[in-house]
């Protein structure tokens, strides 16, 4: 018995995962590239700010005048919420969204990377962006992130220049 040799070896390199590899990955990319582009449809004008170009502050790192790259038109699913207070002024009405984007289109295919401060154009309104989650998850996996979500509020008049 001790002669017969061992039927049973460790693999060079381990499996490849079972429901999520390189293939899986790019099926959901490219569906959903076809769904927000051709079924969803809704554009945005998106005004990165130039690091590069805009004057920030040494210890508090915002800036008063800020710098833009030219604008950059995105897919994305936008929903739309309005709200109108009323205080001693009298009523005031404003709008916000939520951007959900695609993260691979639009770091891989638009090499854009989206930040708190930029601008975007959705219909006639500006929009700024206050807040970026990242809260879906591609089957679960944390190391593949499916979206990139940004909340934006209103621009008042005046805030953003397009020209």
């Amino acid at each position: 018995m001790a002669d017969k040799p061992n039927k049973w070896t460790r693999p060079d390199a381990p499996p490849p995962p079972l429901f999520l590899g390189e293939k899986e990955r790019n099926l959901v990319k490219q569906v959903n590239d076809e769904v927000i582009e051709r079924i969803i449809g809704q554009t945005i004008i998106y005004y990165p700010i130039s690091m590069k170009h805009t004057n920030f502050h040494s210890l508090y790192e915002e800036a008063i005048c800020k710098t833009f790259l030219p604008p950059i038109r995105v897919q994305a699913l936008i929903e739309w919420a309005a709200e109108t207070t009323t205080n001693q002024f009298g009523i005031d009405r404003t709008s916000q969204i939520q951007i959900h984007f695609h993260k691979r289109r639009l770091t891989e295919d638009q090499d854009l990377f989206t930040q708190e401060g930029d601008f975007v154009l959705y219909g006639d309104k500006f929009y700024e962006i206050i807040t970026l989650s990242q809260p879906k998850e591609l089957f679960g996996q944390t190391s593949h992130k499916l979206e990139i979500s940004a909340l934006c509020i209103e621009a008042r008049s005046g805030v953003f220049n397009s020209e």
